[in-house]
């Protein structure tokens, strides 16, 4: 068993989560931010860049149907939350002096990423008689103030605070920086790289990119907006200064009443998300039995059903933010008076392929 790290006063540690549209220059930034923070702090900072992180599958997929990109939104979302659970497992060992071992279940590939990001920055390392089990040893002759810098979009509120509940959780310092570069940069960087992403994902991500409100959600306070440019970061006091006082000042825990209203609040949520999923389902079946009763053709039907598709799952993102707009929970009358307006956006679709036969 290694020295505990459970004193905060010696190493105080923190969440610092970058985000904003892909070849904004997060990974740059993140980079220079970390070497100037070593020279004018003596802090550690440990940098996780999901796309380095998760394996090509996160990225890819077979099919080119809405099924195909369904299956892909979901290993995306699968990868990202893993890597989480990875960083919260290396949280507990450290806090508690514990060895670094393979969490219950994972991904081998994602677990082998994840652990060799820590080696190379010097966090871990496996000892000599720790082979067979997979046990690493936590260098903590190398722990000091150190961040965590999780370098990925994060283009969702939702994705962010995740996050901020794992700081709260452990007490540690958390804070976003949110690089605010236009479309137009991002694209003529993204056909600069090996692998650029087709331009309609950075499009799409840059209409549901939510930027930080602190003003609105007390739990983004300690947020820094930038611009992307190539100043050096040694000359930013200001982001120097606002990361020294969100690692002095950690998160507190929640009081017990209040982490009952939070999972209240989580299972209503969940409770009234699945009866629409539920309830869309249905009358996307009925629509699509409808337009095969009318003959219509297998070509048109295909196209149909994407369309959908494409309502539903828009129409259910919909209800989910404006659920956490509200943070309230909603009854059986709105649910119905939102099943009714996507029945009849539906029947429009539906119409307009009738109506051509």
């Amino acid at each position: 068993m290694t020295q505990k790290a459970d004193d905060a006063s010696v190493w105080p540690m923190g969440l610092c989560v970058f985000c904003g549209l892909p070849a904004a220059g997060k990974t740059t930034v993140a980079r220079a931010l970390s070497d100037c923070l070593e020279k004018q702090k003596g802090w550690l900072c440990v940098r996780l860049t999901y796309d380095d992180l998760m394996p090509p599958e996160a990225f890819s997929q077979s099919e080119t149907s809405q099924e195909g990109q369904q299956s892909l939104a979901y290993n995306w979302k699968f990868y990202r939350h893993e890597l989480l659970v990875y960083l919260e497992h290396f949280l507990q060992a450290l806090i508690k002096g514990y060895h670094y071992l393979p969490p219950p279940k994972g991904t081998e590939v994602t677990w082998k990423n994840f652990v060799g990001c820590l080696k190379e920055q010097g966090l871990i390392s496996l000892g000599a008689d720790d082979t067979v089990s997979c046990q690493h040893l936590i260098n903590i002759t190398a722990l000091r103030p150190t961040y965590f810098i999780l370098d990925d979009n994060f283009y969702y509120r939702s994705m962010r605070y995740e996050v901020y509940q794992l700081a709260r959780k452990y007490s540690l310092g958390f804070c976003q920086l949110f690089l605010d570069c236009q479309v137009e940069i991002c694209l003529q960087r993204n056909c600069q790289r090996t692998q650029p992403l087709p331009e309609e994902t950075i499009y799409a991500m840059a209409q549901k990119l939510e930027v930080p409100n602190s003003e609105k959600y007390t739990w983004e306070q300690n947020s820094l907006i930038f611009k992307s440019s190539e100043d050096t970061l040694e000359e930013n006091l200001q982001m120097l200064n606002f990361l020294s006082f969100t690692l002095e000042n950690p998160v507190k825990p929640l009081e017990e009443n209040t982490e009952f209203k939070e999972a209240d609040r989580a299972l209503c949520a969940a409770s009234f998300l699945h009866q629409a999923d539920q309830s869309v389902r249905r009358i996307v079946s009925q629509t699509m039995k409808n337009a095969k009763d009318n003959n219509l053709a297998a070509s048109e039907m295909k196209s149909l059903a994407q369309e959908l598709n494409k309502l539903k799952v828009g129409f259910l993102e919909d209800l989910k933010h404006q659920y956490n707009e509200k943070k309230q929970c909603y009854s059986s009358s709105i649910l119905a008076t939102n099943t009714s307006l996507f029945h009849q956006q539906s029947n429009d679709i539906a119409k307009k392929y009738l109506s051509g036969m």
